[in-house]
């Protein structure tokens, strides 16, 4: 029986453009990589998908972002085996010793957990949020510093993939978090991924389509919600996202580039939320507002 196949779509952009083609391939990829060549300032993004599948979506998607960002990249396309794809990014995936508590491994990894820290078990997967991202790594040692100071009850991950912040959170924590997700998929990843981890009574990951979901409007008001998905979406959330804010909630923003900070900001202290901490991990920035 031949082994299955994803389709594998490849290009290299100007820094200036990276996030427009980033969002055109995760609307449709199922996992998303990104290397930055910072002697040139480009980005070179990977995307995999099921073979054949959403071609005419990831054209549009394609065609806006060359139309909106003024740049026709080069796209190159292939095909490679789930399996080899999943060992190889494995291969790739060493234990992670994020900030001072946690530490995230594949299920390849059979040593003994490192004491004092908080092990996360993901396997690099159809989903994003493995760790290795700098946006997700962010969070994680954002969430370290502010539960120092802040003990939300309420907790929201919007846009979780793979479920990372929430399991993260969950385990800190030792709270309930709703963990949502446009894509189904990425939802029952999430779950699976819960339940893996030893937090599946605490993470409830379930797809819900944006703030008007009713699953979030009835968990809302929050005291913490994490939003790391890209600077587009979440400029057009910022008045939603502090209407479902708790007074004195905190969300943690993140998936937006250094050079898209000032617009990110400047959208959601319109909204009415203040900055209270920016940390910079390479070409990214994680925000932390306060309503």
């Amino acid at each position: 029986m031949a082994e299955e196949v994803l389709d594998c779509v490849s290009l290299r952009v100007p820094a200036l453009v990276m996030e427009n083609f980033e969002a055109a391939l995760s609307s449709v990829c199922r996992a998303v990589s990104f290397y930055h060549d910072e002697d040139a300032d480009e980005w070179d993004l990977q995307g995999v998908k099921e073979r054949g599948a959403y071609e005419e979506d990831l054209a549009a998607a394609f065609m806006i972002a060359e139309m909106v960002s003024g740049f026709s990249p080069h796209i190159t396309r292939g095909l490679v085996p789930v399996g080899g794809w999943l060992a190889r990014t494995q291969q790739a995936f060493p234990e992670q010793l994020i900030g001072k508590r946690f530490a995230v491994r594949g299920t390849h990894i059979q040593d003994a957990k490192l004491p004092g820290r908080i092990t996360i078990t993901l396997d690099a997967g159809l989903a994003f949020g493995t760790g290795e991202h700098n946006s997700t790594r962010g969070c994680m040692v954002t969430l370290e510093d502010l539960v120092k100071h802040h003990h939300p009850q309420r907790i929201l991950d919007l846009g979780t993939g793979s479920g990372i912040l929430a399991i993260a959170a969950a385990k800190l924590m030792h709270k309930n978090v709703l963990a949502t997700d446009i894509d189904a998929r990425a939802a029952r990843v999430a779950g699976e991924n819960a339940k893996l981890n030893g937090v599946a009574g605490m993470v409830h990951a379930i797809r819900a389509d944006g703030w008007a979901d009713p699953h979030i409007t009835k968990a809302a008001p929050f005291d913490l919600v994490f939003a790391n998905i890209l600077a587009r979406p979440l400029c057009a959330m910022a008045h939603e996202l502090t209407a479902h804010l708790a007074p004195g909630g905190v969300a943690i923003l993140a998936g937006l580039l250094n050079t898209q900070v000032n617009w990110v900001l400047s959208c959601h202290r319109r909204a009415g939320l203040k900055l209270e901490r920016r940390l910079v991990d390479g070409a990214w920035s994680i925000l932390t507002l306060r309503k």
